[in-house]
């Protein structure tokens, strides 16, 4: 929010601010909500939200201000005010009627005209009425009309009410007095049409108009004939499509700035004919009928144009060589960004002499860098090339003539090397701000070196050259660098400990997935602008270093996978105050952080610890860190029951405590939507109670029992893990219902950080897309993902044919259990499966034929169960798997197995999967223990009837008796015979 306020007349001056204006500004104060003010001294001027003018000690500007405002009336002398993003009443906006000098009104983002804010002031109001009048609202949401006397307003240069749910018809006849307004913007709402007075309108110095994201259709443009003044029109993300002709439109032929961005337009030769004096044209993410016709003809006409953005327009084709782009010499400004031009850069493009900003990035152009116009573009301060399929040589040296250059990216292209020549030493003339040179293919020619102009670089700001697999790089000096990001390479050296001299002003440092073998600099703590660091997946060892530990500037501290070691406390006693994000896992952190009980927390979104040596509770701490998106202590020693404080943490997303010594039950917590956690007994069955739970991962527990039925109603369930507990029974038929679609909602967390610098690089350079759009941004950060992709069972029982209906899975995971009976035909029906693991199980019968039509299959295993029979086709994926994917089945035969099937079927396997189809599967554990039931009750049936029936008792007993003494003979006599027995008689 911003308050910008003149002087108030008659005012007293005291030593610091005017005595008038400091009491204003203390009864303004009750009503700020947002931000804590400081009044410490009577001189208002150095207050931390107020700023005077140096000379006169006025106070010009009032910043973030947010909250329930009052009366505003004895500010009367405000210029500009802004009153954006709150919750206004009838009350604060009836005040404004008394300020006479106000230039500039946003009261966008209130939502004034929704129905559960029905506030009777709508901005037509906002005029001098000399006489009450009725004014018929033309918000259709709205109930009554409106009555003010507003005075003063006749002022008004500004006037801003996007987001405001603005509806239908707007009319603009009743703006009479408004006549020195020169901007009205009306964006984000949901107007349909504008009517003015017979076209006769008092908006005689309008000179732009914002339309942006509203519901015009193509009379747009008809409707907006009266305003003959206007310079700026933006009408992008509206209905506009097919033919829009204006070839009679000649009241916005005085036009400068056009923006039609995202929508339907397929011809822009009526389009583009009245506008001949446009200067700046965005036509971002249409659709045109003919991709050519926009680069190569249409665009022609508009030989005044100097900015002009086609960016992601699918546009195709090549460049043009004589005509359209190659016809505007005064162009300045030209992006192509985000189509599918390909072919080489066009020469007819070193005609554009004026070029300060290109952007030919996400395309397919091929070609050596050095043999196209580009070199000749001295002018540019810009250039993006990246995302390409362009040869650039190492050295650069095809720009040593761009005096102008403070942008340079050419990110994913093909790294050449020059001639031996060219790598002798030359001093370039331009001094860039920002290089990028990430995730380029190299072809390499010896060492791979930094390009050598970069050593002669003074004003760099930002530089990227990660995932460029560079062994080693000597760094140089960049006294201004801000962010340096030169992770996912190879370089194996020791950080120098000059490292931080050669970059006192750092802000951004990633040095990930490298082969740093030292331990962390100490100096790094001494960097008082570093706000992120992530040092993660290297092999660095020791203790975190005090210094760093103390920090007072980090925001983000990323030092995973390492080897680092040491007590966790104080290893995160400053840290975890002070930081948004600490991930500490995969080292060898011990200790207990239980008794550490920290002030207060207050930014702390990711904690990750997990894979350590923590041991003890859980902290108590932990459960009051409501700020918490991501927590994980999982592989760790902690022990202790998880108490109901965790349902506390009311913006946590993923929660991982598995693989500790937790015990107790899983707190109820309806708000938690994604948990994973170590816990024993029975799945609860409020689980049901969590419609939207998207992930659930419960492996490696202790849970006991069935599964329960309530599984089957979390339909937006993408991922689920069960494995390595002691469930048991079958699955149930029921969770074939489910589809485990991948979520629209990302499991993804952002965090990075936005760098600000790169704005004032831009706004420097003057640059019209980057004022108008903004665009451009610096921003670093690497996302926290789920690692499992699976979704896991771990029970016993058959394998359900309706496992078939999960069309969205991507992997399933059913290794390790007691599975038996055949692998369903119906698995062929899992389209987008990648992953399907049924190994070390009891199943039985062939491997499906039609599994060959899993065509997205890449991971696939039947080992070790008791398969028969030939193996499918080698066809499509098939062809791809080896004798581990089948080890362990001996009755397997066919490639790529050594063993043949003799033309068909194994001699020695029955066709099984249509016999156990049709008459059903054997459970072993069943046949034995129906076995002995058998047998115990035919033994008893005997012992029964032979107790009742004394007749046939005797005749067992003489029958028993005599074949005991046949028996008893037979054996005496057959001794007799042995050599051993004959000695002895």
């Amino acid at each position: 929010m911003l308050i910008s306020v003149l002087a108030l007349e008659g005012a007293v001056w005291s030593d610091g601010c005017w005595d008038e204006e400091r009491v204003a500004l203390l009864q303004l104060q009750h009503f700020l909500t947002d931000i804590e003010y400081s009044r410490e001294g009577p001189d208002c001027c150095e207050w931390k939200w107020v700023d005077c003018n140096i000379t006169t000690r006025r106070v010009i500007q009032l910043s973030s201000l947010w909250g329930r405002f009052g009366k505003l009336s004895k500010l009367r002398h405000l210029e500009n005010l802004d009153l954006s993003y709150n919750r206004l009443n009838d009350s604060t906006l009836s005040s404004l009627s008394k300020i006479s000098t106000l230039k500039s009104l946003n009261i966008g983002a209130n939502d004034l005209f929704t129905e559960s804010n029905q506030t009777i002031v709508i901005f037509i109001c906002f005029i001098y009425f000399t006489t009450c009048s009725t004014v018929e609202v033309a918000i259709k949401t709205w109930r009554t009309t409106c009555c003010y006397i507003w005075g003063g307003l006749s002022s008004l240069i500004t006037l801003i009410l996007q987001q405001n749910d603005l509806k239908e018809t707007i009319h603009l006849r009743d703006l009479y007095n408004l006549t020195n307004l020169k901007k009205l913007d009306l964006s984000y709402n949901r107007i349909e049409s504008i009517h003015g007075n017979d076209g006769q309108l008092s908006l005689i110095n309008l000179e732009e108009i914002d339309l942006t994201v509203n519901l015009f259709n193509n009379s747009i443009m008809e409707e907006l004939s009266g305003f003959s003044n206007l310079k700026s029109l933006k009408i992008g993300s509206n209905r506009l499509n097919g033919l829009v002709d204006l070839k009679g439109n000649k009241c916005l032929r005085n036009l400068k700035i056009l923006n039609m961005d995202a929508m339907q337009i397929i011809s822009l030769v009526s389009l583009l004919h009245p506008f001949s004096s446009v200067n700046t044209l965005f036509l971002r993410e249409n659709s045109f009928l003919n991709k050519t016709m926009v680069t190569q003809g249409d665009i022609s006409i508009l030989t005044s144009l100097k900015t002009l953005s086609l960016f992601d327009c699918a546009l195709v084709g090549i460049l043009p060589t004589h005509q359209g782009l190659c016809y505007l010499n005064n162009l300045e400004e030209l992006s192509l960004n985000g189509n599918a031009l390909g072919g080489a850069v066009a020469p007819c493009l070193g005609n554009l002499t004026s070029l300060r900003y290109l952007d030919i990035s996400n395309n397919h152009f091929t070609g050596n860098i050095a043999s196209t116009p580009l070199a000749n573009l001295t002018t540019l301060q810009f250039l993006s090339l990246s995302n390409n399929q362009l040869q650039v040589p190492m050295s650069f040296r095809s720009f040593a003539n761009h005096s102008n250059l403070k942008v340079l990216l050419a990110d994913q292209n093909n790294m050449v090397a020059d001639e031996p020549t060219a790598f002798q030493t030359w001093w370039p003339k331009f001094q860039l701000e920002v290089f990028s040179m990430s995730n380029c293919m190299i072809e390499e020619h010896g060492n791979l070196q930094l390009p050598n102009f970069l050593y002669f670089q003074h004003d760099l700001r930002d530089v990227d050259l990660s995932y460029c697999d560079f062994g080693g790089i000597r760094f140089p000096h960049c006294f201004n660098l801000k962010v340096f990001d030169i992770s996912n390479n190879k370089i194996h050296h020791d950080i120098p400990r000059n490292f931080c001299s050669l970059f006192p002003h750092l802000e951004g440092l990633f040095m990930s997935k490298n082969d740093f073998k030292t331990d962390i600099p100490p100096c790094l703590g001494g960097l008082r602008r570093l706000q992120m660091l992530d040092l993660s997946h290297n092999d660095l060892f020791g203790e975190i270093p005090e210094e760093l530990r103390m920090s007072s500037s980090l925001a983000n501290l990323i030092l995973s996978n390492n080897s680092l070691s040491g007590k966790i406390i104080p290893t995160v006693y400053h840290l975890i105050i002070l930081l948004e994000e600490l991930r500490l896992d995969g080292n060898k952190f011990e200790g207990e952080i239980s008794y550490f009980s920290p002030i207060s927390i207050k930014n702390l979104q990711v904690l990750d610890v997990s894979d350590n040596d923590i041991s003890g509770e859980l902290p108590t701490w932990l459960w009051d860190t409501i700020s918490l998106k991501i927590l994980d202590f999982s592989k760790n020693n902690f022990e202790g029951p998880i108490t109901m404080q965790l349902c506390k943490l009311i913006n946590l997303e993923f929660l991982d405590l598995s693989s500790n010594h937790l015990s107790g039950t899983i707190p109820s917590c309806s708000n938690l939507q994604r948990m994973r956690q170590f816990l024993t007994g029975r799945i609860p069955n409020w689980i049901s109670t969590l419609p939207i739970l998207s992930v659930l991962l419960l492996k490696e527990n202790q849970f006991d029992g069935e599964f329960p039925l309530q599984l089957c109603k979390l339909q937006s369930l993408s991922i689920l893990d069960f494995s390595h507990n002691k469930l048991s029974g079958h699955l149930p038929s029921c969770l074939s219902n489910l589809t485990l679609k991948p979520s629209e909602k990302s499991y993804v967390d952002s965090g990075g950080y936005q760098f600000d610098f790169f704005d004032d690089v831009m706004v420097h350079m003057g640059l019209t897309i980057y004022n108008l759009t903004g665009l451009v941004s610096v921003y670093r950060g690497y996302p926290f993902t789920y690692h499992e992709e699976d979704v896991l069972f771990s029970t016993k029982g058959i394998i359900l044919p309706g496992f078939g209906n999960l069309s969205e899975i991507r992997g399933l995971n059913l290794s390790h259990n007691n599975l038996t009976g055949p692998i369903p035909s119906t698995f062929s029906e899992l389209k987008q499966i990648e992953s399907l693991d049924l190994s070390y199980n009891n199943l039985s019968g062939r491997i499906p034929s039609e599994l060959t039509e899993m065509t997205s299959l890449e991971v696939f295993s039947v080992a070790h169960n008791n398969l028969s029979g030939p193996l499918p086709d080698r066809k499509n994926q098939f062809g791809t798997f080896d004798e581990s994917n089948y080890e362990g089945n001996p009755l397997l035969c066919g490639p790529p197995l050594n063993k043949s099937c003799n033309g068909g079927n194994s001699p020695t396997a029955p066709n099984a999967t249509s016999s156990e189809e049709e008459h059903g599967h054997i459970d072993m554990v069943d046949f034995y223990i129906s076995f002995a039931t058998s047998y115990a009750i035919i033994f008893l049936t005997t012992i029964l009837v032979l107790y009742i029936n004394p007749y046939w008792r005797r005749a067992c007993f003489y029958f028993i008796e005599d074949r005991s003494i046949v028996c008893y003979f037979f054996i005496v006599d057959s001794l007799r015979q042995l050599p051993c027995f004959r000695r002895n008689i």
